[in-house]
């Protein structure tokens, strides 16, 4: 299928940032995924090179480009090197300092995430809450020119390598909705961080659980109304379940474009698995869900672009494509037999990296329910 979607612009930042993965990320990836964390110098060279939040105004170190297609693009070109997280940092993270945050916040903090010489990370899922953010026990309290913020948090995607991180706590006991965004930096007397945890996947990125105890956030530290946190929450979720959708298609297709070229060398009783009946048909599936997908999501990402997208389409979009990766990979690892299980071959990899994409941002029964609701409206 050819894809009208992009602009010479949007090919020439590809062309630029392959170049990229390829000189600067490949040669590493195995050695990241064994020590499992992503080293900072790589965020550094990537900013310095522009890669990182695209989007951002100049007077922060942005290239100004308000065009999700660069986000689409760097989770394209990411997607054989699952876990370098370029895209939590850019398209999931750095929106709440750019949608919330003041002039100063923006200088003090978005310059730095532009230049990548901080590191971000959000830090909402406790051991007893997770899609339920109305849940979530950390508490900040008031006490004069600052929060004191109180809690633990888990599966926090670039928890160790995080050099900023926006917490998520309840601000008014009385009230579960009552939530504020607080900017924790390292060095913050009380900020400690947990195990790194082992995943299934994305091993080259680091995930943390986070401590807090009597961290005293500034109030220049806190992100819009320290009581409206879980609305901001709301109307960002959007971003981050759209980016998730890019991301996901983007391993089903490097599956797909992994297993075609093997199925016509690979051999099963004297001809190649491609002429195989099964195989042409398992394919023929694959491929016309993916172009599907690709169509839908491309024009989500137009719908972000023009400020029109639902809550509803960007649930459909990382439901359909997060499912798709799990059929796609699963499939895909069949064809590569024994092989395919062994941890050396990309295929294992992107396997294990397409199920945590029925989870994060939201579970495929959350987008179930969000997209059933709109429905009985």
């Amino acid at each position: 299928m050819k894809r009208r979607h992009f602009e010479p612009e949007h090919e020439m930042f590809r062309k630029s940032f392959r170049e990229f993965v390829k000189n600067e990320i490949a040669p590493h990836y195995n050695a990241w995924e064994r020590a499992g964390i992503t080293p900072k110098e790589i965020w550094k060279k990537a900013g310095a090179h522009g890669f990182l939040c695209t989007w951002a105004d100049e007077a922060y170190g942005g290239a100004g480009c308000r065009d999700f297609r660069y986000d689409q693009i760097v989770a394209e070109e990411l997607a054989h090197t699952p876990g370098v997280a370029f895209g939590l940092h850019s398209s999931v993270v750095a929106p709440y300092l750019d949608r919330l945050g003041t002039e100063e916040q923006k200088r003090r903090l978005l310059s730095r995430a532009v230049a990548g010489e901080a590191i971000l990370a959000v830090a909402m899922t406790e051991p007893a809450a997770g899609s339920d953010l109305a849940g979530i026990q950390t508490r900040a309290e008031l006490r004069g020119d600052h929060w004191l913020v109180n809690g633990s948090k888990t599966f926090v995607s670039n928890g160790i390598n995080a050099d900023i991180v926006i917490v998520a706590a309840k601000t008014d006991a009385a009230n579960p909705r009552a939530i504020g965004l607080f900017v924790v930096e390292t060095g913050m007397p009380g900020f400690e961080r947990g195990r790194k945890l082992e995943k299934l996947g994305y091993h080259a990125q680091d995930t943390a659980e986070l401590f807090f105890h009597d961290v005293e956030a500034p109030c220049a530290n806190v992100l819009g109304d320290p009581r409206k946190g879980f609305h901001a929450i709301m109307r960002l979720l959007g971003d981050e379940r759209l980016a998730a959708a890019c991301g996901s298609l983007a391993v089903a297709r490097a599956a797909f474009d992994l297993t075609l070229p093997y199925v016509k060398e690979r051999k099963a009783f004297g001809q190649p698995v491609a002429d195989f009946q099964n195989t042409k048909f398992k394919l023929a599936e694959m491929k016309t869900e993916l172009d599907i997908g690709q169509a839908f999501i491309d024009r989500s990402v137009m719908e972000h672009n023009s400020g029109e997208l639902t809550a509803e389409m960007a649930a459909e979009a990382k439901l359909w494509t997060a499912e798709l990766a799990g059929r796609v990979t699963d499939q895909c690892l069949q064809f590569f037999g024994g092989y395919g299980y062994m941890w050396e071959c990309p295929i294992a990899r992107l396997y294990a990296a397409a199920r945590v994409h029925r989870i994060w941002a939201g579970t495929s029964e959350i987008m179930k329910e969000i997209i059933g609701r709109s429905l009985l409206k």
